[in-house]
């Protein structure tokens, strides 16, 4: 019974090609159902975010890979309207425990462009409530995404994958951290308005920063930025008064020369009472003159230093990796073995049942024939059938088991075709 996942990401295919692949989520539900009809695979999930698009799909024992991966191909071209010489090249198939540990090492960041981030366990938990809801996921595949969730959870508890900064605007809310105890207290200026200072904004309100203000050239950006972050937008001649009232300073704009001059952070000193204030400038060239560094009661970092950090993050992170591939390695393994053991469970239980009708049918066919027909007579009868059947299937029961238990797939088919028994479907 395969689990297999065939995909397209951010190592295999530029954006351009993905995009081309990609599913809204309104649309993923819709999709999941199409899918069904049209390979006759009736469980599968869809994960889709912007760096990755995987269909994970199990299928019945008699299905070749081969032929799976073709239907599934064929019906990715056909629901995106796309030939298959445009993504076929970008795709990669994992099947069996190759696709099991590829699963878990997505759910736990280990393969995402930026080691270790944590968004992606919410988009697989996405996937899973879609296929949920759609009615696509079933026993085999169920127990796969519940047993990931909690590898991704031990993960996290039991390695260092996740708390170490590896972006330029994580590492600099990281260093904040270490400056100011209490966010609620604290009031953020955001100077520029692109994508960086976005992120660091929305970093910021994460971790409980509620007083903020955005200060851009043009004003209407800083509006957009500050509705979506509960701020107040100004324009950059504003700067004097607001680098006042700051305590974290964030700047990336795309300024040929500084923003903010030694003289402004001298005068916000003074009317801040030399409170501490803590100043990153991200952008190149420099926003903030280099010279503000020597003020005392000023901390200000660079986008080199946010690098230095995030370098150093990343090796904490890759030694962190290492111990999760060990994890994956173990619940990889405790899922194939609940798959195998299926194998002889559902055999054992064919087994019976066929042995148990050959006894009803022949106790049946003796007492007709019986002359005189009596209660006790029929309770001898069955009671020597059942012993008869019992010690008949001691043996048989117990190879299969056997066989179950030490994972042996051979031994098991072996049994199926001497009892002439039914492969789980």
């Amino acid at each position: 019974m395969p689990v297999a996942i065939l995909g397209i990401n951010h190592k295999t295919a530029p954006v351009s090609v993905r995009e081309k692949v990609a599913f809204a989520p309104h649309n993923i539900q819709q999709a999941l159902k199409s899918f069904t009809e049209d390979t006759l695979i009736q469980e599968v999930a869809i994960l889709s975010t912007c760096n990755r698009m995987e269909v994970v799909y199990r299928l019945p024992q008699a299905t070749e890979d081969n032929d799976s991966q073709k239907r599934v191909l064929s019906w990715l071209a056909k629901y995106h309207q796309v030939g298959h010489n445009q993504i076929e090249p970008h795709c990669y198939y994992h099947n069996d425990a190759n696709a099991v540990s590829h699963l878990m090492a997505v759910a736990c960041g280990l393969d995402s462009m930026v080691l270790g981030e944590p968004q992606i366990l919410g988009q697989v938990k996405d996937a899973y409530g879609y296929a949920s809801n759609a009615g696509t996921m079933g026993r085999y595949l169920n127990r796969l995404f519940e047993q990931t969730f909690t590898l991704a959870k031990q993960v996290r508890t039991d390695t260092q994958i996740g708390e170490s900064a590896v972006s330029v605007a994580y590492a600099a809310v990281t260093l904040a951290k270490r400056i100011f105890a209490d966010f609620e207290k604290v009031t953020a200026l955001f100077i520029g308005a692109g994508e960086t200072i976005e992120l660091a904004a929305r970093h910021l309100v994460r971790q409980g920063v509620k007083n903020i203000h955005v200060a851009n050239r043009t004003v209407e950006r800083a509006e957009s930025l500050a509705i979506e972050v509960g701020g107040q937008a100004h324009s950059l001649a504003s700067l004097p008064e607001l680098v006042q009232q700051a305590d974290i300073v964030i700047s990336s704009t795309a300024s040929p020369i500084p923003v903010i001059g030694k003289g402004l952070v001298e005068n916000a000193i003074v009317a801040r009472r030399h409170r501490s204030m803590f100043m990153v400038d991200l952008a190149v060239p420099r926003d903030i003159e280099p010279e503000v560094a020597s003020l005392n009661d000023i901390y200000l970092y660079t986008v080199d230093d946010m690098q230095g950090v995030i370098q150093e993050n990343l090796k904490l992170r890759e030694e962190a990796a290492k111990e999760a591939f060990e994890i994956v390695e173990l619940h990889s393994a405790k899922y194939l073995a609940w798959l195998k053991s299926l194998t002889s469970v559902s055999l054992l239980k064919e087994f019976r049942t066929q042995i148990e009708n050959i006894k009803d049918d022949e106790i049946g066919r003796a007492i007709a024939k019986l002359s005189h027909q009596d209660e006790q007579t029929e309770k001898l009868f069955t009671e020597l059938a059942n012993r008869l059947t019992k010690k008949f299937m001691h043996l048989p029961s117990r190879s299969i088991r056997k066989a179950g238990e030490e994972n042996d797939l051979e031994r098991l088919q072996w049994l199926a075709e001497i009892f002439e028994l039914k492969k789980d479907k």
